[in-house]
């Protein structure tokens, strides 16, 4: 398990009951390693944002198992009281729209969750602006979210999903908002990500066109999640 940061064993999700029952997701069982970057892939209403909240620790399944690194989350019961721990030490999300918070500057947004983890002011401007810079755009320290771009937002947004220093990163559509080539940028930044920080990374993605920045593929088709190579996804091996 020390190269292993997510594994789930048969889990389930159900949403209702009895007649109203409605199952989206049955028995997913797969592995990401650190340092792998996996796109997620299925169609709309399959289940990927479910499947990707009950990895977060957001949403509860309704049977099966789930490991984050080392620790085991969730045996058909939460096994932790903290989950908001988890996910703000563990955890990292990135969404299609960047949920910046409108009346603080980019350095502010950063900053928040280091400092609601107990990090002092100090080491957290330290580390954000070292963030900002790899993401090469530190001059933006002091503007406010209305005044950068689509693109410069993203980057803020991935800059503070990994201001807590997670051992994953969940990102729904993050490149959905965004034209062709700044979501070419943002996947090659997120699969660096993944490599130099030693983090895993599944990205939920329509975009086809990501997939070859991708090391691997994880699709539903009627409820099952199937783990598939780039090669085996091209060739519809399996789906």
């Amino acid at each position: 398990m020390d190269n292993i940061a997510i594994k789930t064993q048969n889990l389930v999700k159900h949403f209702g009951k009895g007649d109203t029952l409605v199952e989206v997701i049955n028995d997913a069982t797969f592995e990401i390693k650190k340092g792998e970057l996996v796109a997620l892939i299925a169609p709309s209403g399959a289940g990927k944002t479910t499947l990707l909240m009950m990895i977060g620790c957001v949403l509860t399944p309704t049977s099966g198992q789930i490991w984050l690194g080392e620790e085991k989350v969730y045996d058909n019961k939460w096994l932790t009281k903290e989950k908001r721990r988890i996910r703000r030490e563990k955890i990292g999300f990135i969404f299609q729209a960047h949920y910046l918070i409108p009346f603080l500057n980019v350095i502010e947004n950063v900053t928040l969750i280091p400092q609601i983890n107990g990090v002092s002011l100090k080491e957290a401007k330290k580390e954000a602006l070292e963030l900002l810079d790899y993401f090469g755009i530190k001059d933006k320290a002091n503007e406010m979210p209305a005044n950068l771009s689509g693109g410069q937002n993203q980057r803020v947004a991935i800059a503070r999903a990994l201001a807590n220093k997670p051992e994953i990163i969940l990102a729904d559509e993050p490149t959905a908002a965004l034209d062709s080539k700044r979501s070419v940028d943002v996947v090659k930044m997120l699969k660096k990500i993944a490599i130099e920080q030693s983090v895993a990374v599944i990205m939920v993605t329509h975009d086809e066109a990501m997939v070859p920045l991708c090391d691997r593929v994880l699709t539903i088709k009627d409820k099952k999640v199937y783990n598939l190579s780039i090669d085996e996804y091209k060739n519809k091996t399996v789906v």
